[in-house]
């Protein structure tokens, strides 16, 4: 599978980022993706503390989940990207990342489970947690993990999503700037594909707020393509047969001696 990760910073017009959707999946549609990754948030930019995303969220088939699904079957390729929807509180919606196939079919949605209340931010004024549960989608012949940004610093979901099936864990986010902020966001994923002896595959919004750095990472926490800081999308190919590999040298998950129940 060969996969592009894309980094950019969404805004708060809407429909300009419906039309950013279609054009940076069109370039990266060139470079011949399996899948295309988005990052956290790219239906609408986090509203400023104080303030609401709720007018902005929208339902599973609102414009911009149509936006993704024409871009899949034009480019045919899958994508996943995130978005605010719509829960059963009105004033606070889920933060949603979406899977579709390449034909065009909704594969999953997750709704994050661990909303951003630290570094003075409180992610959870504004949003509603998703149900503790893995989601794990294929594409193609590979399995993929759905996690969002804060959800990185806890290990037990990432796990949970291999021991679910995932050969990959997907990592779309807008990591905020800050002291040692980028060097939390590089350790963590290394340190979630060597745990795992999994890729990991993160695209994160910049600019400003954001710290960008959005990379592909194998079993053996190599970084086999990343972006830096500006506009772009990185390529890498993963193979079945390199995570055997990994997994061999490194039986780690089968010689674990005791595992985490989600409460």
């Amino acid at each position: 599978m060969r996969i592009a990760v894309v980094q950019t910073a969404s805004s708060y017009d809407k429909a300009a980022n419906r039309d950013a959707v279609s054009r940076l999946v069109a370039d990266a549609a060139q470079g011949g993706p399996d899948l295309v990754v988005l990052p956290e948030a790219m239906m609408s930019d986090f509203a400023v503390e104080g303030e609401s995303v709720a007018e902005a969220a929208e339902a599973l088939d609102g414009e911009f989940v149509t936006t993704l699904r024409k871009a899949a079957v034009e480019h045919g390729v899958a994508i996943v990207a995130g978005m605010f929807e719509r829960s059963c509180d009105e004033h606070r919606p889920y933060n949603t990342l979406l899977a579709v196939s390449a034909d065009g079919v909704l594969l999953g949605a997750y709704r994050k489970i661990h909303l951003y209340d630290a570094f003075g931010y409180k992610e959870s004024d504004q949003l509603t947690p998703g149900d503790v549960a893995p989601v794990v989608v294929q594409v193609g012949d590979h399995s993929l993990g759905l996690m969002t940004c804060y959800d990185l610093r806890f290990p037990e979901l990432s796990r949970a999503l291999v021991d679910a099936g995932a050969e990959v864990l997907v990592v779309p986010a807008a990591w905020v700037r800050g002291p040692l902020k980028e060097h939390h966001w590089t350790t963590l994923l290394t340190a979630r594909a060597v745990e795992n002896t999994c890729y990991v595959a993160a695209a994160a919004q910049n600019g400003k707020k954001y710290c960008g750095l959005s990379q592909v990472v194998d079993p053996q926490g190599i970084a086999l393509a990343s972006v830096g800081e500006s506009d772009g999308h990185a390529f890498a190919e993963i193979s079945a047969e390199r995570l055997a590999e990994v997994r061999k040298r490194n039986p780690s998950l089968q010689n674990r001696r005791y595992s985490v129940t989600p409460r």
